[in-house]
């Protein structure tokens, strides 16, 4: 582990003697897609860089969710790097739709092939960083007692990598075994012959449920909103298909960049509204059918604008679960109702609403009867206690903005990201926040992220900054901030643009509303990436309009 530099000293607010070189060129924080690949660009350049990894190893949110049945929603030949034609001829999916072990194997394969693993120090944390506006440099403290001073820091911390640890009374309490699906023990869980309660379905609870229900002997499933899921059709992908994907990559990989939303198909030009119902039913029927997370959104332009349009689909796939689950009164409480489809992240599910057929998995409907508390012996509602032998907690985390205000971020006149941000996060196009120099993100609140495929967006947005780096290096420039003009109209047209839409008006993650306290703000930008691209790049083009651009303080 790295230790404390000798002539450094510990209190990083107060150095003895202030450096005004950079040990550093950019600290990356976090060795996920988003780390990685950022660690690549850099080094192109020539910088010295360091990646920091809280975890053990590398791979991010795939090295941490090992949980039964985690696996991508997005197709594998879309859910991976487009950088280097050589890695897409040499990498073969084994399927459609790729496990966690499988998308970590192609992480390290990744980080062996390009020689990314000597710049990342593993099992550290980023706790604090400090902004000299003076020399125009960061010091970023460590739980390792090390202190670094860099002049770039790029936050690769990742969506949905902040924990939301459960805020039950009594959780502590409980004296069976709890386990959380993102922090999912490595050696795996023997379930056999037990009674596991699960909280939540979400994507997670979704992807567990069914495979938790094949070893345990009870399996009682804690529910405080349906979800809309639909089937995978997941599938080993044959040697022909894998030939097939390769000759094609070149172009695909071009569409793909030039998508709306990071996979390739073309978009909708009609209303739900205007189809007839056997045109409608026929159209959700196949997109039903084809496996996609996005395919009934890919039928009709109106279902995410339009309340009456949205209704059709979500009526659809309530149809569906009626025709799934035999029991009448289960398939009601696993319908969502209320809730437009497609406002909370639907699920790709392999058997999730089958597996209420069997006899030993049971749901209960917390709007109905409310968890009261974790008991020593098990789960507590305003009906009845549930007595069981595991917890398991899919609840998710605090999504976009939890992994980078959980580090002390101190900018511009001691003001703290946390403090900025306590209304909900401001930035300029996603990428830097007024007031915090050098200081950039990857996929982070106030971008596409979530709302396209993440792995297409990561590579726009570190081909940004390292353009950005780039240009600074070249110019003799030693500083880049958003200025505060720029920051309020994105912020306005990202809430305008979700004002649009009927994602605002529903408490979701997407909207914070799953963590308590947390500012309601819609937190992803809605307009795609294909015309969040355009933004990006009209603003460097334009000399990086938006923001404003130093010298060295001695060349003033």
């Amino acid at each position: 582990m790295p230790s404390v530099h000798p002539t450094q000293t510990p209190t990083p607010t107060q150095p003895s003697a202030r450096p005004t070189v950079p040990q550093l060129d950019a600290v990356v924080v976090g060795a996920g897609f988003s780390g990685l690949y950022q660690l690549y660009r850099l080094r192109e350049l020539g910088l010295s860089v360091r990646v920091i990894e809280a975890c053990d190893d590398i791979g991010g949110t795939w090295h941490r969710n090992r949980y039964p049945g985690a696996r991508c929603d997005v197709e594998s030949a879309s859910y991976s790097y487009s950088f280097s034609p050589d890695l897409d001829q040499e990498w073969e999916w084994s399927e459609r739709y790729a496990t966690q072990p499988e998308l970590l194997r192609y992480l390290h394969h990744v980080a062996d092939r390009f020689g990314l693993r000597a710049d990342i120090t593993l099992r550290t944390r980023v706790t604090r960083a400090v902004y000299d506006e003076d020399d125009h440099l960061w010091q970023i403290v460590t739980d390792t007692g090390e202190t670094l001073t860099t002049r770039f820091v790029v936050l690769a911390t990742g969506c949905m990598s902040a924990v939301k640890e459960p805020d039950i009374p009594g959780a502590a309490a409980f004296e069976g075994r709890a386990l959380h699906t993102a922090d999912w023990p490595h050696e795996g869980v023997d379930l056999t012959g037990k009674r596991v309660a699960v909280i939540g379905t979400g994507c997670s609870g979704v992807q567990a449920i069914p495979l938790l229900a094949e070893q345990a002997a009870a399996v009682t499933v804690f529910q405080r909103t349906p979800v809309y899921a639909l089937p995978a059709h997941n599938r080993p992908l044959s040697a022909e298909e894998n030939a097939e994907l390769k000759a094609r990559y070149p172009q695909f990989r071009i569409a793909q960049r030039q998508s709306r939303g990071g996979t390739v198909f073309e978009p909708p030009t009609r209303s739900a509204l205007e189809a007839d119902d056997a045109e409608r039913t026929a159209a959700y029927a196949a997109g039903w059918e084809s496996g996609l997370l996005s395919g009934l959104l890919r039928t009709y332009n109106d279902i995410l604008v339009d309340a009456a349009a949205n209704e059709t689909v979500a009526e659809f796939v309530r149809s569906k679960i009626r025709t799934i689950v035999t029991d009448p009164g289960t398939a009601e409480t696993l319908s969502p109702r209320g809730l437009p489809y497609g406002t909370k992240r639907p699920c790709l599910d392999t058997g999730y609403y089958a597996t209420y057929n069997k006899p030993h998995v049971s749901v209960v409907d917390l709007s109905k009867t409310p968890i009261v508390g974790i008991t020593p012996s098990g789960i507590s509602t305003s009906e009845r206690d549930h007595t069981v032998d595991v917890i398991v907690f899919a609840t998710g985390f605090d999504a976009m903005t939890g992994s980078q205000v959980a580090i002390d971020i101190v900018g511009k006149g001691g003001t703290t990201l946390q403090e900025k941000w306590a209304e909900g996060p401001r930035n300029h196009l996603g990428l830097l926040s007024s007031g915090f120099p050098n200081l950039f993100t990857v996929i982070g609140p106030l971008s596409p992220s979530v709302l396209s495929n993440a792995v297409v967006a990561i590579e726009q947005h570190v081909e940004w900054i390292t353009d950005c780096i780039a240009h600074l290096r070249e110019s003799d420039l030693t500083e880049i901030d958003a200025t505060a003009e720029a920051e309020e109209e994105w912020c306005a047209h990202v809430a305008e643009l979700a004002g649009l839409t009927l994602y605002p008006a529903v408490a979701s993650w997407y909207t914070g509303a799953n963590v308590p306290g947390k500012p309601r703000v819609f937190l992803a930008y809605t307009g795609g990436l294909d015309r969040y691209r355009a933004r990006c790049d009209a603003a460097a083009l334009d000399g990086y309009r938006g923001f404003t651009l130093a010298p060295p303080s001695d060349a003033r």
